[in-house]
């Protein structure tokens, strides 16, 4: 589990920037984490301090983002 800040949803992307400086783009989020957190149009979200877990997997030659888990700090 890694800390990171939502920044947006946008294009089809959830776009968090991680305590490294790091920012990652996901396209898929768990859909059990989608009913507990509105991240695409609940605006009060953004900024918001998460513990997060994502996995990486590979199709093919690209590699898909997605959220596993968040947790509010």
């Amino acid at each position: 589990m890694r800390t990171a800040v939502f920044k947006s949803y946008k294009n089809g992307y959830f776009n968090f920037w991680f305590e490294n400086g790091e920012e990652l783009a996901f396209e898929e989020v768990h859909p059990r984490v989608l009913k507990q957190f509105d991240l695409k149009n609940d605006k009060s979200l953004r900024e918001k301090n998460f513990r997060i877990t994502f996995v990486e997997d590979e199709d093919g030659d690209d590699v898909i983002y997605r959220v596993e888990s968040l947790k509010p700090i």
